[in-house]
């Protein structure tokens, strides 16, 4: 049985991945890794993916048709206008020409989230200057709610504590994400930007007063967080929180059905069902066209109550984006519930590890506790989280509103 205490696991500097990678930059230290059969397999079938024209996740291989529209969500653009200007107005040509790519640009859709240096695409924040890095805040407020704007800034400092764990604060630190802005940020026409990396793919999408927040990935290993300055706080208490009550409120026949699989690594899962970079995750990184069937059970069966749970586990998942847009987003969700599924993977008592998916023709939310990746634990644990976040049917990277702005059929 793996402990509950994160410390049990914490790798001795004798492992490869830990005192030989003292002083050794990003690139160097990814270097040997991605070298690797394993790694060297996996960037060959992102690439491949990567190539596919854009489809969004579905699920049975057809995008549905009519589900988006324009709209005043109410979010004020000028705000992350001017910072992403302001951020602009300090970086080198040579930095602008990084950062700044075209709207539809491949590179959108090549995030990923381990520590690990798979691509060089943009610019690295720790690369910039402070004064730019100082006003990526800025940009990261105009864009989220306060409680998002927390989350995510809480999220780059965990990158941060796993760095001073090891002493390895030049691969892993709060800013050791790639940064980059698609088409020119315009208080009318769609823009974006994105910051990816060890535990984080942010990607968000501003189209005049609506906008777009997906894909999203945030990670945390360990998920209690002690500072070396003293600040300290735990990550994803509410989503675990919320879906194991939700999952412990059914009658006994729903758990059993929402119960795709009893163990977290179940011998009877398909090929397709695990794998060692996402495990049980089927949003992650480069999965964009990815065909995922409905599973588990259907909200018409949960009563009022559980209906409702489920509705505030997917506002928690939400929380990051701002007021208005959050509201619209909820509201399309709400509208879709009697086609919402719910299914979960492993035990549901208090201290068991699980993970769980909600997916409908207009969400996919997924929630996973992750075997040790820079901790020992060979089971999943509670203390390692991943969460992803996505639009299926074609709005991931707000593509759908953009196909909509140009006056053209949503792909």
């Amino acid at each position: 049985m793996t402990s509950s205490d994160f410390r049990d696991y914490v790798l001795p500097d004798s492992n490869d991945r830990v005192g030989p990678s003292r002083g050794l930059d990003p690139v160097s230290y990814s270097a040997p890794i991605l070298s690797t059969e394993r790694a060297i397999a996996l960037k060959a079938d992102w690439a491949r993916l990567l190539d596919a024209p854009f489809v969004g996740v579905t699920h049975d291989g057809m995008p549905e048709a009519g589900l988006f529209a324009l709209a005043d969500e109410g979010f004020d653009p000028e705000p992350a206008v001017e910072a992403a200007g302001a951020m602009l107005s300090t970086m080198t040509q040579a930095e602008q020409a990084a950062v700044c790519k075209p709207l539809g640009a491949k590179e959108w859709r090549a995030w990923y989230n381990p520590e690990l240096v798979f691509n060089e695409n943009g610019v690295r924040l720790e690369c910039l200057s402070a004064a730019t890095r100082d006003l990526f805040w800025d940009l990261l407020a105009a864009c989220t709610s306060a409680r998002g704007f927390a989350k995510i800034r809480r999220l780059m400092k965990a990158n941060l504590f796993l760095g001073e764990l090891y002493d390895l604060r030049q691969i892993m630190n709060e800013w050791s994400y790639h940064f980059q802005i698609f088409g020119t940020p315009s208080e009318t026409a769609p823009w974006g930007w994105q910051i990816y990396g060890h535990h984080i793919g942010f990607n968000v999408l501003v189209l005049a007063r609506q906008m777009v927040i997906t894909p999203v990935f945030m990670g945390t290993e360990p998920n209690d967080i002690r500072l070396a300055s003293g600040e300290s706080f735990s990550m994803f208490k509410a989503e675990e929180a919320q879906g194991l009550r939700l999952m412990q409120s059914l009658p006994e026949d729903l758990r059993r059905r929402a119960t795709i699989y009893m163990r977290m690594e179940d011998p009877a899962m398909p090929d397709w069902r695990f794998n060692f970079a996402d495990q049980r995750h089927l949003g992650g990184a480069f999965q964009d066209n990815r065909v995922v069937p409905v599973e588990g059970v259907c909200a018409t069966e949960f009563d009022a109550g559980q209906r409702a749970a489920l509705l505030s586990l997917c506002e928690t998942f939400h929380e990051h984006w701002p007021d208005g847009p959050r509201a619209a987003r909820m509201a399309q969700i709400a509208a879709h519930l009697d086609r919402t599924w719910f299914s979960w993977i492993g035990g549901h008592g208090d201290d068991d590890p699980f993970y769980f998916h909600i997916h409908s023709p207009v969400v996919m939310l997924e929630f996973d506790h992750h075997s040790g990746m820079w901790l020992s634990n060979d089971e999943p644990a509670k203390f390692h989280i991943h969460v992803i976040s996505r639009i299926p049917n074609g709005n991931d990277y707000g593509k759908a509103l953009i196909a909509l702005h140009a006056g053209a059929a949503p792909c």
